[in-house]
């Protein structure tokens, strides 16, 4: 057994999803969900078989963000998960969508931070055993952090 890690490899402002599901089927009805989520959404998804000819299937709307989503799944070849690259839309808009497709299992991480994911690797194939999404806590949020942090949500739209 090999414990790795496999950095994703992304732009800063790129927006980053990794789940699990179960069935090949994933390919097409994630790739619903994510234009009735967010119509003007551009992503790519690639999803890693887990049996059969064990390919990558990829699909998606914009060539740039299918790229990514192809060459980080290579490095991963972790069977039955699934990334998701996408911009013009935040984790917000799109997670629960996506675990509403039924052969969703779970989401691991949807973020912009940058991802390591931690995989163990035996004879059989690989496996995900955790992620590590962005940097490690810095202290403890004061008065002024949480002012901030109400503005920011206001400046995004996302509270009134």
């Amino acid at each position: 057994m090999d414990i790795g890690v496999v950095k994703i490899s992304k732009p800063d402002e790129v927006q980053f999803l990794l789940g699990h599901a179960s069935f090949i089927k994933t390919v097409e009805d994630v790739y619903e969900a994510m234009t009735t989520s967010v119509p003007n959404v551009k992503f790519g998804l690639a999803f890693a078989e887990a049996s059969g000819p064990c390919l990558i299937r990829i699909e998606g709307n914009d060539e740039s963000m299918k790229r990514l989503a192809e060459q980080n799944m290579l490095r991963l070849s972790a069977g039955h998960t699934f990334m998701i690259f996408f911009k013009d839309a935040y984790p917000i808009n799109i997670a629960n969508a996506i675990k509403a497709v039924p052969e969703v299992v779970g989401i691991y991480c949807a973020t912009a931070n940058p991802v390591e994911i931690l995989t163990v690797a035996t004879d059989q194939g690989v496996g995900v055993i955790g992620v590590i999404d962005g940097s490690k806590s810095r202290g403890i949020e004061e008065v002024q952090d949480k002012e901030n942090r109400s503005k920011f949500l206001r400046e995004i739209g996302y509270k009134r």
